[in-house]
Parts: structure tokens; C-alpha cells; sequence
């Protein structure tokens, strides 16, 4: 088997995304053949060479596994609190003795809403690639009322395009009723740090309330708070076409129908 990068090989194990894989790297917790590597650009060989995370021996790919949570405010979106606080965490809401499984991206502390887990490495780490623009909608309950001007700075804050229709808009308004505040719909294609929270403290407005609603088309619809359930087989297709992992069944093409030709008219000539 070729070599392939030592984040890789995390990632296919199930032990984290990509991403996290390089930092647990830079940290010095991945040894290969007994040498510590702190080298992101490292290669190994997984059925040669003895690779161990955290003292331990990396076990072959476990069958993936694809989990949508609703996940509660003031939990961390990771398996432990790094910084020993002893704050729950979203582990603590998993199914015992389950699967080994780590979140896809973050969501605040003190936010809600759709949380994926899996411990497919590869699919995670396009899904949070900015590349693929995966949207992620949030309801967000701001402080105030927003004016024309401070939505139209969301908008073009969430990368919405200058004049788009009012369906096609990242930002609106919604019907739900807050005294003194108001609720709104926001749309965005990658996830920073804090960017929900930025982008409307920028636009003069404080976030009161922070939920995500959907993330790559899967919604919390018909999943109590806190709970979860696995991804149907048609989601997990949907997910894999979008950051292409799958490629589309070709669309077939109509086969035009064949008419049949009309018969001339015999047109009667008056007689002599």
C-alpha cells in the first residue's frame, strides 16, 4: 500500500476530522514506529508501519457512521473540555459504548441546534471546507430592530450578491414576535469562529439567542432537544454528492418522439 499523510490516516480511523488531526500532530500525540512526529507533511504506511495516538495503537477503519444531534445550549461541541473546566460536553449525549465519533465543525457553547457527527474523516473535512460552500442556516434572535442599512450589511456580510431577490437573499426577516427584538433567518456558506455573533455585533445589533436549524440540507426536524439520529441512506448520499465524493448519475436524455408525417392532402381540381 502506498504511504499516505499521517492526517489522513487519522481521519479514516475515525479518531477526528482532518483538521483536527494536524493539530493533535503539532501537539506530539501521533508516533510511527515509536518516533513522536510533529510534521504535518509525514507519511506512513498503515498496513506496515505501527502508528499509535496517544500511546496507543491506531486500530483499522471501523464501518462509517453518520449521526444528526439537536445538540443543547452550554454544551462544548467537542468529545472533552480541553481547558479541564469540566463542562458537559456533546460526548455526554451520545449512546454508551457506542461507535467512536467526533463533531463535524463547531457550534457555540451557548448555542443550539444541528450538530453532524461521524467518524468518516474524509466526508468531515469537506464538509467544513469552504470550497464546497455547504450552507448552514441559523435563527438568530438580535437585540433591537434592524434597519435597512444593518441588513443589507448582514447580506453582504453572509456573501449574498447586491440586488438578489428576496428568495434568493441570505438574510430575512422572520414572523416570530420578540418584544423589543427580532428574529432572523441568516445563511451562510463556511463556518468561522464567532462569525454569526461578529457579523451582527458589526451591524450594531447583540445576539440573544443563537440556533442552527440546518447544516448541508439536514435539519433538526423531528429530533427532541438534546437527542439525535442516524443520517437515512438518502442523506448520506446527498452529503457525499455535495462535496464530491460521489459523482451524479448522469441525466438521461429524452428521446425525442417520433411524429408521425403528416399525409398531403390530395387537393381536387375542379373539372373542365
Amino acid at each position: 500500500m502506498p504511504e499516505i499523510r499521517l492526517q489522513k490516516i487519522l481521519a479514516q480511523a475515525g479518531l477526528a476530522s482532518r483538521r483536527e488531526a494536524e493539530r493533535l500532530i503539532l501537539a506530539g500525540r501521533v508516533s510511527v514506529n515509536g518516533k513522536v512526529v510533529r510534521e504535518l507533511g509525514t507519511k506512513a504506511d498503515p498496513t506496515r508501519d505501527a502508528i499509535k495516538f496517544g500511546g496507543k495503537l491506531i486500530a483499522r477503519r471501523e464501518a462509517p457512521i453518520y449521526l444528526a444531534m439537536n445538540k443543547p445550549k452550554n454544551v462544548l461541541t467537542t468529545m472533552r473540555d480541553e481547558e479541564g473546566k469540566n463542562r458537559p460536553t456533546v460526548a455526554a449525549l451520545l449512546p454508551p459504548r457506542g461507535r467512536r465519533v467526533f463533531p463535524v465543525g463547531r457550534l457555540d457553547f451557548d448555542a443550539e441546534g444541528l450538530l453532524l457527527l461521524t467518524n468518516d474523516g474524509d466526508l468531515a473535512h469537506r464538509l467544513t471546507h469552504p470550497r464546497y460552500e455547504i450552507p448552514r442556516v441559523y435563527e438568530v434572535k438580535i437585540k433591537g430592530r434592524p434597519s435597512e442599512r444593518a441588513l443589507r450589511r448582514l447580506e453582504h456580510m453572509a456573501g449574498g450578491k447586491e440586488g438578489a431577490p428576496p428568495e434568493a437573499r441570505r438574510v430575512r426577516l422572520m414572523g416570530r414576535k420578540a418584544e423589543r427584538n427580532t428574529w432572523v433567518q441568516i445563511e451562510l456558506r463556511e463556518g468561522k469562529h464567532h462569525q454569526i455573533k461578529n457579523m451582527c455585533e458589526a451591524a450594531g445589533h447583540q445576539v440573544l439567542k443563537l440556533l442552527r436549524r440546518s447544516f448541508a440540507g439536514i435539519s433538526t426536524r423531528g429530533i427532541p432537544r438534546p437527542g439525535l439520529r442516524p443520517l437515512t441512506e438518502e442523506e448520506i448520499t446527498r452529503l457525499r454528492l455535495a462535496t464530491n465524493l460521489l459523482e451524479a448519475p448522469p441525466k438521461k436524455r429524452k428521446t425525442p418522439k417520433h411524429k408521425t408525417p403528416l399525409r398531403k392532402r390530395r387537393v381536387r381540381r375542379p373539372g373542365k
